[in-house]
């Protein structure tokens, strides 16, 4: 049963009383807010996942209230919280569903440790799966969004899950995060783009979420195999330009975009060293999207 089969006023129901209970990946989220602007989010880019069943387990239990009854109608704030943990400041309740996308990704990476973490967009194409690490502004969100709208498979924009048991890699497919500039620029590349509200003047500026493909939201269950590393970076007014990396130096480079290697430690390590022994491994300037698509898929 998917979220598109509630009408929205018994999606509004259920999160409100007993929660709604999510399959996102391979977790299972029960959420539970009053908030309007979470149920029009979930209900705009939310719609093609499953619901839970009664007996399935729940990994993340979440909540998005005010803060107190005054915050709900003076100046009104939302809290995020997990398990009755609040792990951040509140924000306004303008932002709630962005708090939740943002707290989710905070339980994963803090919770998930029968994963090895990456901060890195995950996309594939006729079965290569293609890690996209990057940094705050390096333009990996923008850059996989853009190959998403152009038939690649997204498997996470987020976090890539690389399994410490098999050295697979998770999907964790959810709503594409876009930023200030990049918003416009993947509404101008695709006119399939489906966007969400737009939020301003969050910690990260003004925020906007794609909703992610059908197709790859139903093949979620199907964990990739990474054959590319690539390290985005946008730089506007060059061409592209793909620069091969020593297997060295992309380990170091990944280490420092993982959430959990320190706490894996000599097994975070090793799952590492596995994973980048089987990849190509670049460095890649960008500025034109149809320009890094002809790139990337020369690769495959």
């Amino acid at each position: 049963m998917k979220v598109s089969s509630l009408p929205i006023t018994e999606l509004k129901g259920r999160l409100s009383a007993e929660g709604l209970g999510l399959c996102i990946g391979p977790f299972n989220i029960k959420l539970t807010s009053s908030l309007a602007v979470v149920a029009d989010g979930l209900e705009q880019l939310y719609g093609d996942f499953d619901l839970t069943k009664e007996s399935d387990f729940t990994d993340f239990r979440i909540s998005l209230a005010a803060p107190s009854l005054l915050r709900r109608w003076f100046r009104p704030q939302v809290n995020f919280s997990f398990d009755g943990f609040i792990p951040f400041k509140p924000l306004p309740q303008e932002q709630a569903f962005a708090m939740f996308e943002w707290g989710l990704n905070w339980c994963v990476a803090n919770n998930a440790h029968q994963y090895l973490i990456i901060h890195a967009a995950v996309i594939e194409r006729n079965g290569v799966t293609c890690i996209l690490p990057g940094t705050p502004g390096s333009g990996k969100s923008t850059l996989c969004a853009g190959m998403v709208c152009k038939g690649w498979r997204l498997l996470s924009d987020e976090m890539t899950l690389i399994s410490t048991s098999t050295g697979e890699i998770f999907p964790i497919p959810r709503p594409v995060s876009l930023k200030n500039q990049s918003i416009e620029i993947i509404q101008n590349y695709s006119s399939h783009a489906f966007m969400g509200e737009t939020v301003m003047d969050t910690a990260k500026g003004t925020v906007s979420h794609m909703r992610p493909p059908n197709s790859s939201v139903d093949s979620s269950g199907q964990p990739g195999k990474a054959g590319l590393i690539i390290f985005p970076k946008y730089k506007e007014g060059e061409d592209a330009n793909l620069t091969p990396l020593n297997r060295a130096n992309a380990l170091l480079k990944m280490a420092e975009n993982s959430f959990n290697y320190s706490v894996l430690g000599l097994q975070g390590f090793e799952v590492l060293s596995a994973l980048i022994s089987n990849c190509d491994c670049y460095d890649f300037s960008y500025q034109s999207l149809d320009e890094a698509k002809e790139v990337l898929e020369s690769l495959i």
